[in-house]
């Protein structure tokens, strides 16, 4: 895509891929085997007794300049395994590699070095904005922590960010409160790419916008993607603003990863039954055309208390008894699609 892309570029025997590829392009973020369990403590001692198992053996890559689409139902496990990934949070178990290095094993000045090639971007645009701040003082505050610019250098960058994301620089001297919803988004994005990464996560980063508004900054994400050479996890629950965006979708349920695909496959013929589901629910706005509505029975279980075997098949349609037995791993079902499932829907 551009030289930013090729300078991230690792050798292909660096990093051991989970899927094929079938083409010579390694990943830039892979998380394996990733782990994130929360303790559950009672009694005045605060025993542990037991755990809330929010990201449970997790494995997936994100190939250079692309977008990685991740969905699901709240609470199963997106935002916590994406903050596993950039460190923000410890993992349990597993490896979460960037360019063939070890994020869960680098050291705090490693980490520190890191936060200049990942970043990320928070749902909600005005609670992420600290109101004490004017716009210039929240995208200047990475400058200031990991560069050595001068005042009027760091002036000039600001500008130069807000132009970047559609924003009037001369309401830079002003208070988040005084923005717009989708404005402060904006100025959310600006502070993301204030020290140009190559990784950046969309935490749900427009679903607390109106309906035009996320165009806008859907447009917005994809024409910094295009000029700046950006890699993207984005996590949502709207399933039409992933397929606008995504190369690859990976489908979570209650902490596992239950398949992974190239969007158009994904949404033409998903092979996961929870996948199926979810797609059924996207309205149509074809009169003409009836997608059937496939109905999940029950809640979803507690990550406190999963179910045995495969995790869905308490709300599964076509749940067998090998399925309350036997939790099915990831299969390769070609063209680097795999899915979490011993019967595959065809």
């Amino acid at each position: 895509m551009s030289t930013h892309i090729a300078r991230g570029r690792i050798p292909v025997t660096a990093v051991e891929t989970h899927y094929p590829t079938g083409a010579d392009v390694p990943y830039l973020v892979e998380a394996r085997h990733v782990k994130k369990y929360f303790p559950i403590q009672k009694g005045l001692l605060n025993r542990v007794v037991g755990h809330v198992r929010a990201v449970d053996d997790v494995s997936f890559g994100i190939r250079p300049g692309e977008t990685f689409g991740l969905v699901g139902e709240s609470g199963c496990g997106k935002s916590t395994l994406a903050r596993v990934i950039l460190r923000l949070q410890g993992a349990s178990g597993g490896e979460v590699f960037y360019e063939g290095r070890d994020v869960l094993k680098m050291s705090g000045s490693e980490v520190r070095r890191l936060r200049r090639e990942m970043q990320i971007i928070f749902q909600d645009p005005f609670g992420s904005l600290n109101p004490r701040f004017l716009v210039r003082d929240i995208i200047a505050e990475p400058l200031r922590v990991h560069e050595r610019m001068s005042a009027k250098e760091r002036d000039e960058r600001v500008v130069e960010l807000m132009r970047l994301v559609g924003l009037d620089a001369s309401r830079r001297n002003r208070y988040p409160h005084e923005f717009s919803g989708g404005q402060r988004q904006r100025v959310g994005i600006a502070r993301a790419i204030a020290l140009s990464p190559k990784f950046v996560v969309a935490d749900e980063a427009v679903s607390a916008l109106d309906v035009s508004v996320q165009s806008q900054v859907l447009n917005l994400l994809m024409k910094l993607q295009r000029d700046l050479g950006l890699t993207y996890l984005f996590i949502a629950h709207g399933l039409n603003v992933v397929r606008h965006i995504s190369n690859r979708v990976g489908v979570m349920y209650l902490g596992k990863m239950v398949e992974v695909a190239e969007t158009d496959e994904l949404f033409r013929q998903p092979l996961h039954p929870y996948t199926a589901a979810l797609l059924s629910a996207i309205p149509r706005p074809e009169l003409n055309r009836k997608r059937e509505r496939i109905v999940l029975a029950g809640d979803v279980p507690s990550p406190a208390n999963p179910p045995s075997g495969c995790r869905f098949h308490t709300r599964c349609p076509f749940a067998q008894a090998r399925c309350r037995e036997e939790e099915p791993g990831l299969r390769e079902m070609g063209s680097g699609r795999v899915v979490a499932c011993h019967t595959p829907l065809q």
